[in-house]
C-alpha cells in the first residue's frame, strides 16, 4: 500500500494538461486497476504481469508516444527519447509488480 501511496503522489505532481502528464496518469489508473481483481484470482506473478501488460497496452502506448514526442522537441535523439519511454514505463510497471507482490503474501 505504501507503493500505491507513492505512486498517487507522483499521480499529483503530474500537470494533467501536457500529454505526458496525461499519460502518465491514464496509464498508471490502468495499472492500478489491474491488482485487485488479479488479487481476487490468486494470479501468479508471471501472470498477473502478463494480465496487466493485455490490459493497458493501448495506455502504454499513449504514455509511450508522448514521452517520445515531448524528448525529440527537447532535441533528444530517437534513441535517447525511447530510452526514457521504455525507463519510465518500467518504473510503473515495477511499482505496480512490487505492490502486487507484497499484497498477495500470506499474513
Amino acid at each position: 500500500m505504501i507503493v500505491a501511496a507513492a505512486l498517487m503522489m507522483m499521480l499529483a505532481t503530474a500537470p494533467s494538461a501536457d500529454p505526458v502528464g496525461t499519460g502518465r496518469k491514464e496509464f498508471s489508473k490502468c495499472l492500478s486497476a489491474q491488482v485487485q481483481p488479479a488479487l481476487d484470482k490468486k494470479l501468479p506473478v508471471g501472470d498477473f504481469q502478463s494480465a496487466m501488460k493485455k490490459a493497458c497496452a493501448d495506455k502504454e502506448a499513449a504514455f509511450r508516444a508522448a514521452i517520445v514526442a515531448s524528448d525529440k522537441a527537447d532535441k533528444m535523439t530517437d534513441a535517447a527519447a525511447n530510452s526514457d519511454a521504455d525507463d519510465q514505463i518500467a518504473e510503473y510497471v515495477d511499482k505496480i509488480t512490487s505492490e502486487y507482490e507484497e499484497s498477495s503474501q500470506p499474513g
